[in-house]
């Protein structure tokens, strides 16, 4: 069976030969450049080049051989960045920084550095409406960010079989508001200025709509999975309240996601980490497919109550394995024991893509991958 069938078959909930496995399918599915370095000097790979293929969390580009290896079904397209714009990094003693296309500033200590975090917010010291609507950003529609795309796309479903997941062209659209404006503030203006609230998120949604329109005007029949994110929660509960997203978010991701499913047939991908529990059924309802990164340690994100409560209707991308204790901290044995329970819980029915609860991180040593990896091979068959 080929991977790209044997995807399809777990989004429509159907058992196909095995499990299918991801691996940097998504930015949210990946490996960090230096579980990726540690992992390829196990594999007896010490002479690849790592390359960096998501900046922010310094996600690694996966080499073709090894998801072959890894027998990995699904393959990530990326769009291009807009024309007149290009990743400029400034060094000091201390960080490497940078400003993205929308002026967001980022950085990262020199020495060290894991990741970039946030540093500068553009809308931080604006005070109206106006003042956002004003500001400018580059065209999401800028034709130069699918040049190539679409060939892209078709020579990796020739060569690989594999499912195609279409990367978005920003964060979710939630979180582009606290990255413009500052967590702080803009958590100020959903208590105190709605009026602000709205016309950031109306903003930065319509990046996405924008978007989304032209690119799967092009590449909505050669896809076979949109990826859209956005964090709502923490380990123990909700960023806003259920109330609040159902206020401010859920409107604004029924017109998202409307936008997509009338573009394409493509399943929607949708990231949301932490204890989100709360609001699944709102999520099933806007109209995602398959919920990431399914955070087995947070508070009422038990695997078998998820399976038997949204199974049915919802494929759970993730929660192979634990990331916070098990992946990284536990024994390779403990790594397959975990394994085997949360393929266990999930795979039923179809419903389930393998991987770990988000990116694999740094302090994952490649013992553990692999124990992971072969407990996968081993329980995840259906026949």
């Amino acid at each position: 069976m080929q991977s790209r069938e044997r995807a399809l078959m777990a989004l429509r909930h159907q058992e196909p030969d095995r499990v299918p496995f991801d691996l940097w399918g998504t930015v949210t599915t990946g490996i960090h450049r230096i579980a990726y370095r540690n992992l390829l000097d196990y594999l007896g790979k010490k002479d690849y080049e790592v390359k960096v293929g998501e900046i922010h969390q310094q996600l690694a580009v996966v080499h073709e051989d090894i998801l072959q290896l890894l027998k990995v079904d699904f393959r990530p397209v990326f769009s291009r960045p807009p024309r007149g714009w290009q990743l400029e990094f400034q060094e000091d003693g201390q960080y490497i920084r940078f400003k993205d296309q929308w002026g967001i500033g980022w950085r990262m200590p020199r020495d060290g550095g894991l990741y970039f975090d946030l540093e500068t917010h553009p809308l931080a010291n604006f005070t109206t409406p106006d003042e956002v609507i004003n500001y400018k950003i580059p065209d999401p529609a800028d034709p130069s960010r699918l040049e190539g795309v679409e060939e892209e796309a078709r020579r990796l479903a020739e060569t690989t079989g594999a499912a195609l997941c279409l990367a978005g062209v920003s964060a979710g659209f939630l979180e582009m508001a606290y990255w413009l404006r500052g967590y702080e503030n803009f958590f100020v203006d959903l208590a105190c200025d709605p009026k602000m609230a709205n016309a950031i998120l109306d903003k930065t949604v319509q990046i996405k709509i924008r978007y989304w329109e032209v690119a799967l005007s092009k590449l909505g029949d050669l896809v076979d999975v949109v990826v859209e994110a956005d964090d709502f929660a923490s380990q123990f509960g909700m960023i806003i309240s259920p109330e609040t997203y159902r206020k401010y978010i859920k409107p604004r991701q029924k017109e998202l996601f409307g936008t997509i499913k009338k573009y394409s047939k493509a399943y929607i991908f949708f990231h949301s980490c932490g204890a989100v529990y709360e609001i699944i059924p709102d999520l099933i309802e806007v109209g995602i497919d398959a919920l990431n990164p399914v955070q087995v340690s947070a508070k009422n994100m038990d695997t078998k109550r998820l399976k038997k409560e949204f199974g049915d209707v919802l494929t759970f991308w993730g929660g192979g394995v634990d990331t916070q204790q098990v992946l990284n901290l536990g024994t390779p044995q403990q790594v397959k024991d975990e394994v085997k329970r949360r393929i266990e819980d999930l795979a039923p029915g179809g419903g389930f893509i393998f991987t770990p609860v988000h990116n694999v991180q740094p302090d994952v040593p490649p013992e553990n991958y692999m124990a992971m990896w072969e407990a996968w091979e081993e329980y995840g068959k259906y026949r």
